[in-house]
């Protein structure tokens, strides 16, 4: 997992060669800390197929204001660039693989 700023975005989201499931959290966010060992598993399942990502919304606010995140946890799925999926809240592995499996 990895963790994305303002200035990387480009480079590691928008650019990357594989899908890429940004999660936008922040540390006050209890549904947050719920989700992140769902998406450590995640990450270790299907690290080969999807880049999973995490940036902190209070420290980049900006890329959060750019995609019209207004609730957290929202996961963003981003494939060549383009949001392909989005998922709002917390859920369970289980819909959140099912969510980003056709795009990966």
């Amino acid at each position: 997992m990895i963790e994305v700023t303002a200035e990387t975005f480009e480079r590691d989201v928008l650019g990357s060669d594989r899908p890429v499931l940004l999660d936008f959290w922040a540390e006050w966010c209890p549904p947050c800390k719920m989700i992140s060992p769902i998406l450590e598993e995640i990450d270790r399942e299907y690290g080969d197929k999807v880049v999973i990502a995490k940036i902190d919304v209070d420290e980049h606010p900006s890329i959060a204001l750019r995609y019209d995140v207004i609730g957290l946890p929202t996961l963003n799925l981003y494939r060549d660039g383009e949001v392909v999926h989005q998922i709002k809240g917390a859920r369970p592995k289980r819909a959140i693989v099912d969510g980003i499996a056709p795009h990966i």
